[in-house]
């Protein structure tokens, strides 16, 4: 899986900091965003994040470029709607020799993985056939598996980044999107760090769990550890 963050808002902090501070202020967003000092954007930005108030934050955004991901994964993360998607086409890319998903826990089983292997072959040959029997691609590719590698490229904002990892960087996230999101959140601390100090499941940001009875158990675990 490969994530990187290729575009956003500039200053993100500067500009969520001004968003919140004109809603106070006398004077225009242009005179804020040039008058504010970096103690200023740091303070008011640290304040925002740990009272919530979050719509502000709506107002940058993150791009991401994401590849080497399963249609397993994206079925979920367009889930997340108030978000951008721009996702490879099987209609119009030729998929002879796609590349897939291998799961953990068929890689680590010898006998799961050859079946799983040799399935993909097959659906690969079948694909080829179909092609070379002149049916178009994007009939082709009703034959394709859920593992079929994909690349998709992928903005929110930030208040829907925080709603992102909340949910997929949980421990009960499957496996390959909860990866997604500890690399997007990664990416994102780089360039927004105040914004992103407290992003991660509600066990370790918020001191509960969100799932109930379904916990993992991580928070007892570090509630206990605690004691």
């Amino acid at each position: 899986m490969k994530v990187k963050m290729i575009s956003h808002t500039p200053n993100p902090e500067r500009m969520v900091a001004m968003s919140a501070r004109l809603c106070y202020s006398p004077v225009g967003a242009e005179d804020l965003v040039e008058t504010m000092s970096d103690s200023q954007v740091e303070k008011l930005v640290s304040k925002i994040v740990e009272m919530e108030h979050l719509s502000t934050l709506e107002h940058v955004s993150f791009t991401f470029a994401v590849e080497g991901v399963s249609r397993v994964l994206t079925h979920q993360l367009v889930r997340h709607r108030i978000a951008s998607y721009s996702q490879q086409s099987q209609r119009y890319v030729s998929e002879h020799d796609f590349e897939y998903i291998l799961p953990p826990t068929i890689a680590s089983n010898e006998v799961a993985k050859e079946k799983f292997e040799q399935l993909m072959q097959q659906i690969r040959n079948t694909y080829n056939e179909l092609v070379d029997l002149g049916v178009h691609k994007e009939d082709a590719r009703y034959c394709l598996a859920n593992a079929a590698e994909t690349k998709i490229v992928v903005t929110m904002n930030a208040r829907t980044l925080l709603h992102f990892f909340e949910l997929r960087c949980c421990a009960r996230a499957q496996w390959e999107i909860r990866r997604l999101a500890e690399l997007m959140l990664a990416e994102v601390k780089k360039a927004a760090p105040l914004l992103f100090k407290k992003a991660g499941p509600t066990c370790i940001t918020g001191n509960y769990c969100s799932e109930g009875e379904l916990t993992c158990g991580r928070l007892a675990a570090m509630q206990g550890s605690a004691k």
